[in-house]
């Protein structure tokens, strides 16, 4: 590569995706502010073959960003030079392939200094790279600027408590930094004239101790964390990666995104994308819950268009509550669970209340998505789920289409697999009969038993609720009956034992069973009390 570059900033390329791409034009714009400030220039340093076409070939993917598309963006975004390392072997993206070409390159032309956006590969490829040159490495840099003849780094310090100026000791050699490329705002440059360098890698020895098995394109995202309607943001506060599950699984609950302060972020519960605040992204949803957060300036800022904001803390004097619509004083490893639990319990209801209804006519309200965020919740495959319900993976990928409407069964199955309260799937007025059976409720009584109609009005309907009380020692009939369908019972108050077919289930107050009804059964009270159930059937 020739003579010393003098003060010249390289930018490592990361042509992946496009989503990781730009994140090398984000560090390009800090890059051209650092070289503006010691006389110096800029260079992206590209790894790829001159048979660009290879690159899609090799990995059976078409989410890489051609090299020759990747170096005329890089010139229109203000680099002076793009240097394209070029042999076969780089087609395909290796951290220690790429370390041993890139540290030589830093041998031979001397750059003062050389960016790596922030993230997983690009950490392993610093570090690399630094090693072999004997060199020195900034790792998770918020900000760079030139102090003299020196180049200085803020970095987040002690768990992100505070902020540290740190430099290089030997400005004799090459600088590795690893920056944060949220931080940072591309800029277009469009009209300035950058020099493009194929530079030809012979003798690459590849080790053959390591093979690529396969590679996976990265998922396109539902949403960006922009633009969400619902952000769950989680802190230092919860203390473990565990922890910070809460926060993803509260919001697949709500159908949002995932947000961090820098702690999580630092310690790499989350990726740095989900960085909330100065140095990350400004949010604007609805409705955004803020969970172990003590309620920095640094973080508030990107949150303060938020419609409403809900603080989970448990240290009651937190500044977080004073940017709250809504403030929860507790321990979010308790608080959380139970939250989830809830929503998940709303979720399934309202399926349930559409499929009572038209699901045809909820379409526009997303029944199968309201299926597929369950599923999803539970990290959950479409097989995963049908094997869960008894049914086939054909029949859920139909139902999160909204190409069919389930029976109610299938919502009983799933609230079983989900551990979710049965009573889910009764209607409001369902819910209001039973608080007041003696003003709505048809009351039949013979000898040993009595029901009262929950739904009165609803003989024609597909489902139909009662209140079944059973006196001590009886049995609800003489003998076994069936009817075409499905049952579901729910034990209110005393013991119950219900013999279906060959198998006999003793159930106590609180506890529930689904089952078909086809199959011949029989109920009978075994407590001292009287036995009141909840029995819901459904009928096709």
């Amino acid at each position: 590569m020739g003579n010393n570059a003098g003060a010249e900033i390289w930018v490592f390329g990361d042509l992946r995706s496009k989503r990781l791409f730009g994140f090398c034009l984000n560090v390009l714009a800090k890059a051209r502010q650092l070289a503006g400030s010691m006389s110096g220039k800029t260079a992206v340093v590209l790894m790829g073959s001159s048979a660009d076409v290879q690159r899609d070939s090799a990995c059976g993917l078409q989410a890489y960003v051609s090299v020759s598309s990747a170096a005329e963006e890089c010139i229109a975004h203000g680099a002076d030079y793009v240097y394209i390392l070029d042999n076969e072997n780089l087609v395909i993206p290796r951290a220690d392939t790429y370390a041993a070409v890139l540290a030589n390159a830093v041998l031979r032309r001397g750059p003062t200094l050389v960016l790596f956006p922030l993230t997983d590969f690009g950490r392993e490829l610093a570090a690399r790279s630094a090693r072999i040159g004997n060199a020195g490495l900034i790792a998770q840099c918020m900000d760079l600027k030139v102090e003299g003849d020196r180049v200085v780094a803020k970095c987040h310090s002690w768990d992100g408590e505070i902020m540290a100026d740190i430099t290089f000791s030997d400005r004799s050699k090459t600088g590795f930094a690893t920056v944060q490329p949220n931080a940072f705002q591309a800029v277009d440059c469009q009209g300035e004239h950058g020099v493009i360098k194929w530079i030809r890698v012979d003798h690459l020895d590849v080790p053959e101790r390591l093979n690529l098995l396969s590679s996976l394109a990265e998922p396109d995202k539902q949403q960006q964390l922009e633009d969400a309607k619902v952000v769950v943001v989680g802190g230092a506060g919860l203390h473990s990666h565990d922890n910070f599950s809460l926060v993803r699984e509260l919001a697949a609950a709500l159908g949002g995104e995932v947000g961090a302060t820098r702690p999580p972020v630092f310690q790499h519960w989350v990726e740095e994308e989900r960085l909330i605040g100065q140095t990350g992204k400004t949010v604007q949803p609805r409705l955004l819950f803020s969970i172990g957060t003590s309620g920095a300036v640094q973080y508030t800022a990107g949150i303060m268009e938020a419609k409403t904001i809900v603080a989970i803390n448990r240290d009651k004097n937190s500044p977080i509550f004073q940017v709250a619509d809504l403030g929860i004083v507790g321990d979010a490893k308790t608080f959380l669970p139970l939250l989830i639990s809830k929503i998940k319990q709303e979720a399934v209801r309202k399926m349930a209340d559409v499929i009572q209804g038209d699901v045809k006519a909820d379409k526009g309200n997303g029944f199968g998505k309201r299926v597929r965020n369950l599923r999803e919740l539970q990290n959950w495959t479409q097989e995963t789920l049908a094997q869960a319900t008894g049914e086939t993976p054909e029949f859920i990928e139909k139902v999160e289409r909204d190409e069919i409407a389930p029976p109610v069964g299938f919502l009983l199955r799933l609230a079983g697999a989900l551990k979710v309260d049965a009573g889910t799937f009764l209607r409001k007025e369902e819910k209001t009969m039973i608080r007041n059976l003696r003003a709505q409720a048809f009351v039949k009584r013979t000898q040993n038993y009595s029901y009262q109609t929950l739904s009165p009005g609803a003989e024609s309907d597909h489902i139909r609720a009662f209140m079944v009380t059973i006196e001590p020692k009886q049995a609800h009939k003489p003998v076994a009956y069936k009817h075409e369908g499905e049952e579901f019972i729910f034990v209110m108050e005393g013991d119950l034992r219900l013999t279906l077919g060959s198998k006999t289930h003793n159930l106590k107050s609180g506890e529930s069973i689904h089952f078909n009804s086809d199959i011949p059964h029989k109920l009978k009270s075994i407590s001292n009390e009287p036995t009141r159930c909840l029995v819901v059937l459904y009928t096709p």
